[in-house]
């Protein structure tokens, strides 16, 4: 359903703060602005960076029960966010289909939130909701690339995506293949300890029985 790319909005306002790394960009109406976009980038106040916080750590909690594989939970708390957020569907046809100009109907989201902050937050969860309910709640992931813990929409058609951008891919992979090597180093490094100690007993056995075999008179 075309509703379920609304769930993007989710992403993005998650992913505005990394708190393994410590940095949130939400901090100002234009970093609001920004992740509005124009449609609603007027109705912004100072109020929005405070609600719109709030409903991140909410929205954050969805993708991590569902990424460790708490469905019931994560509906639990989407369920939540959209009884406080409401919405109302509509069917919009502002896309022509075709050249005779007949209209492309299409279901699309209207809120009629008091404010920007909560307009926004009813509209993330909404297309969070199509997309779990479409697609499944194992498709709400955080990104396993430490120290990144992203939120990301799985897409793939296998259901294997692991982490929220190829950049995060590549450096989960490279570590790796580095912790592969080291461990290799470390194996064979024990095996010649190991070798190497095999050896030595033997010496020192020989060595022992010479000293302390009793002397022959002649």
């Amino acid at each position: 359903m075309e509703l379920a790319y609304y769930s993007d909005l989710a992403v993005r306002l998650v992913n505005s703060e990394e708190p393994s790394r410590g940095t949130d960009t939400l901090t100002s109406v234009e970093a609001v602005r920004a992740l509005f976009g124009e449609s609603q980038a007027r109705r912004t106040t100072d109020a929005d960076v405070t609600r719109l916080r709030s409903v991140r750590t909410r929205l954050r909690a969805v993708f991590e029960a569902a990424a460790g594989g708490d469905e019931v939970l994560a509906v639990d708390l989407l369920n939540a966010l959209l009884i406080e957020f409401p919405v109302s569907p509509q069917i919009s046809g502002h896309e022509l289909r075709d050249e005779d100009g007949r209209p492309k109907w299409h279901m699309h989201i209207a809120d009629y939130a008091a404010n920007a902050g909560a307009g926004y937050a009813a509209t993330a969860s909404m297309g969070l909701a199509f997309h779990l309910t479409e697609l499944g709640a194992d498709r709400l992931g955080i990104c396993e690339a430490s120290p990144c813990r992203n939120a990301y929409l799985d897409t793939s058609t296998n259901r294997s995506r692991r982490y929220c951008s190829d950049r995060c891919a590549t450096r989960a992979n490279v570590a790796a293949y580095r912790a592969r090597k080291r461990l290799d180093a470390e194996r064979t490094a024990g095996a010649e300890r190991s070798r190497h100690q095999d050896r030595e007993p033997t010496g020192r056995t020989a060595d022992t029985a010479q000293e302390t075999s009793p002397a022959i008179d002649r």
